[in-house]
Parts: C-alpha cells; sequence; structure tokens
C-alpha cells in the first residue's frame, strides 16, 4: 500500500508498505532521503506531535518517521495509518490499487473485496461485544522465540518459550495464545527482560489480545 504526501517546505514523503517493512523516500530542497524499516520494531501505536504523527521503535521509544496529519485527504490517510497499525500486528497487508511509482519495484495490485471492513464482532454471555480473535503473525513469533533464547536463559523462561513455540506452529489457535500470555504473567521478575528481548509479544500485550 502507498501513501504519498506533498507540503510546502517539507517536500514530498512517500511511504510503502510491502510484506513485512515499510519503505520510506523523503524529498525536500535541501536533502533525499530512502529508509527501509522492519515493522517488527515499531510500535503500533503513534503519538501525535503538532502536525505529525510519529511512529516510535517499539525497544527504544524514538522517533523513526513521521507521517504528515490528513495528507493528502483525511480518507486516504486514516486508511493508510489503519493498514499500516495492522501490519505492525502482524495482520495482512489488503491489496489496494494506488497511485505512482512503487519504492519497492512491485507493480500496483487490484483492490481486494471489503479490504477495509472491520473485523466481526460477537456478543458474549453477558450480552457485551467480544472481538474476534486475530491470528498472530508466526514468523515474528519465531524471531521472538531466536532472541529470546540467545540473550536469556532457556531454563528461567522453558513455559513460555514452550508456549511460544507452540503458537508459532498454530498462530491462529486462540486458546495458545492464552496460554502464552498465562506463561508470560507467571514468569515474575523475567517480565521485564523478556519484553526487551521480544518486542513483538510486547507489542501483542500492549494491543491486550486476550479476547
Amino acid at each position: 500500500m502507498l501513501l504519498t504526501q506533498r507540503q510546502p517546505f517539507k517536500g514530498t514523503r512517500v511511504f510503502e508498505i510491502v510484506d513485512d517493512v515499510i519503505y520510506v523516500s523523503i524529498k525536500t530542497i535541501f536533502r533525499k532521503e530512502k529508509l527501509t524499516i522492519a515493522l517488527s520494531k515499531l510500535n503500533p501505536e503513534p503519538v501525535i506531535n503538532g502536525h505529525e504523527m510519529a511512529f516510535h521503535d517499539s525497544l527504544t521509544s524514538e522517533p523513526v518517521f513521521s507521517l504528515l496529519l490528513n495528507k493528502p485527504n483525511p480518507e486516504e490517510f486514516d486508511a493508510f495509518v489503519k493498514v499500516l497499525q495492522g501490519a505492525i500486528l502482524g495482520q495482512a497487508i489488503p491489496l489496494n490499487n494506488v497511485q505512482g511509482e512503487s519504492l519497492s519495484g512491485t507493480q500496483p495490485q487490484a483492490p481486494g473485496n471489503n479490504v477495509y471492513d472491520e473485523p466481526p464482532e460477537f456478543d458474549d454471555v453477558d450480552g457485551q461485544q467480544k472481538p474476534c480473535f486475530q491470528p498472530v503473525n508466526a514468523k515474528r513469533v519465531g524471531e521472538d522465540i531466536a532472541m529470546l533464547k540467545t540473550y536469556l536463559n532457556e531454563s528461567d523462561i522453558q513455559p513460555l518459550l514452550n508456549c511460544l513455540e507452540k503458537l508459532e506452529a498454530e498462530p491462529e489457535d486462540e486458546e495458545i495464545f492464552q496460554q502464552v500470555v498465562d506463561a508470560y504473567n507467571a514468569s515474575g521478575f523475567q517480565q521485564g527482560a523478556i519484553l526487551t528481548y521480544a518486542p513483538y509479544l510486547k507489542i501483542l500485550l500492549s494491543k491486550n489480545l486476550t479476547w
């Protein structure tokens, strides 16, 4: 999905989401800059600062890149931000017909059906609405597992590792995801270190996906 923003004095900014990265191109009268940023490093909750919306590094909390608010128009801007947040959380990127040249060199694709529909909601036993479970990104779960095994003592967090490995194998299983959350909650003083080396798990927990 591609978003192009133009504004006097701030130049042109082009953002393209492809698979698990976002390509960023910034061109002003003073500089040209191109970035390739892994979505796994981003916090899905942006920060608004004046006329810009910044996405931050999930570990360092430092800003990584900024969007111009409501450019080129509120509808396109909101749609792009919604897709970007979903992609950061590991959701599939909807096909979208865009104008302009792709930063990644790929050709624009035709739109899919209902690409911006909200996920279905269901009533629970108390009559309150409950969101349906969204499958996690197995690849990024695997990256977290590798980081945890590299930097922490496996024996100290073995129950969590076991649950994460099951979730990697079955990313659509809501019950296994709940087991991951329970194992994390039971990890005590290790929780801080776990989130340091498992940024995707940190994102999932921050979005309160324990339906």
